[in-house]
């Protein structure tokens, strides 16, 4: 990539589902400078498209100044606004015939057998993405039980049949896809199942972070659906050392992945190659129906490159808000009320900020473990040291089934100083000393 690192960068190109060192950036910012990233819904839309390759369509990333591998970059969401009217989600199944081992990435008409065709849309409904070439219905995903979600400001209510076929003909406006989106947008399916709902609107991203080090689907560059490439049987798979090695876990679908929050990313390659995408109206802890309401927005997030941190996986500090009880930061009166009670018995109490380290695995028990373990090393302790402070400091929180989770515990100050981290929590959260 040739020309200067920009103070601001926008950002409003998608890559067509494929992340990592090959993919073309979008540009480069400077070190302590903004992205503004336009992009469009995650799941769904991607997912029924067939020339895409991924399950998402995210942004193309971006290079950052200084940064290098080993390194680390502190991505701070100031600002993500929605620009999507509307929503369509729900429970997946996959199509028979449409795919080669994966229905995320290795799509193909079921009828003539083209790899990742282009396609036509016909009208609405669940047949109306077709192959451009034999004219079959071509999408690999068939929603068996789903909703369309209404947006105005912080709420969101699902349609009723009526409404949502009158969205479903209008897909393209309520979806406001970016201009450079590939995607059909989810909302022809017009689903109503779910009718006459109301939830709080609480955008977030479900894909933040910095490219791996492999070329592979963007839904994939993370512990649990990353486990899917290991030796698959189409272009995108990979082998066992690149999963434990390249991969970044940028896919969290963690909801405290929103405004307010730090993401402290790996670099795999040089630039780091910031991207985001598959931002979210809402979502509960683990999003369990697999997929949720995903919209097009406007993200605004500042980086800073971490020299010498070098990181297993993303760490996280979270809105103060969304930390476990145990976990949450100490106030200025609470910490002198301890430090008053502690000295009665002759005990110095240190002073500790919490974070969040992220773990990935196929399970939630083995992403837990690998958590674990990623601690351990970051921090120089004993692994039943993480195991101690995080039942009496913190907590484990399922991100997303099947298998990201979030380690939240209260580190103390003088081994976060050694990762050059303790400087970065103690403004995030104002701490008292």
């Amino acid at each position: 990539m040739v020309g200067a690192y920009e103070d601001v960068l926008n950002v409003g190109e998608m890559t067509d589902g494929i992340i990592g060192p090959d993919v073309r950036k979008a540009g480069k910012v400077a070190d302590g400078g903004k992205i503004i990233f336009i992009t469009p819904p995650g799941c769904w839309g991607p997912m029924i498209t067939p020339s895409i390759r991924g399950g998402h369509e995210v942004a193309r990333p971006v290079e950052v100044e200084n940064a290098e591998v080993g390194d680390a970059i502190a991505i701070c969401i100031e600002k993500v606004k929605i620009l999507s009217r509307a929503s369509c989600s729900g429970v997946d199944s996959p199509v028979d015939g449409a795919f080669s081992g994966d229905p995320y990435v290795a799509k193909r008409c079921p009828k003539c057998g083209k790899e990742w065709p282009e396609y036509r849309v016909e009208g609405t409904g669940q047949e109306a993405v077709r192959c451009a070439e034999c004219g079959s219905p071509a999408s690999p995903f068939r929603m068996v039980h789903g909703y369309t979600l209404i947006i105005d400001g912080g709420f969101g209510f699902t349609a009723d049949a009526s409404v949502a076929k009158t969205v479903a003909e209008k897909a393209y406006d309520f979806s406001a896809l970016p201009e450079n989106s590939r995607q059909v947008p989810i909302l022809i399916f017009g689903k109503s199942d779910l009718s006459r709902l109301v939830t709080r609107v609480r955008p977030h991203l479900g894909q933040l972070g910095t490219i791996p080090a492999v070329n592979i689907p963007d839904s994939h560059n993370a512990g649990d659906f990353g486990s899917f490439l290991i030796n698959a049987p189409h272009k995108y798979g990979i082998t066992m050392e690149q999963y434990e090695t390249a991969l970044t876990d940028g896919h969290l679908d963690v909801d405290s992945v929103r405004e307010g929050c730090i993401v402290i990313a790996p670099v795999r390659v040089r630039g780091g190659g910031v991207y985001a995408g598959d931002v979210h109206a809402m979502q509960g802890d683990g999003e369990v129906a697999g997929h949720t309401a995903d919209v097009s927005a406007e993200t605004t997030v500042s980086v800073s490159v971490l020299k010498g941190l070098e990181l297993d996986g993303p760490l996280l500090l979270p809105p103060a808000e969304d930390l476990p009880p145990l976990a949450k930061p100490w106030k200025k009166d609470e910490w002198e009320g301890a430090e008053e009670a502690a000295r009665k018995m002759g005990i110095e109490i240190e002073p500790v900020a919490p974070i969040q380290i992220i773990g990935s695995a196929p399970t939630v028990n083995d992403a837990a473990a690998r958590g674990f373990e990623r601690a351990a090393r970051l921090f120089d302790m004993r692994l039943e040291e993480v195991l101690n402070r995080v039942t009496i400091t913190g907590a484990v929180e399922i991100g997303r089934l099947p298998g990201i989770v979030q380690i939240s515990m209260q580190v103390p100050l003088r081994i976060l100083e050694r990762t050059g981290l303790d400087s970065i929590a103690v403004e995030h959260y104002s701490l008292p000393y």
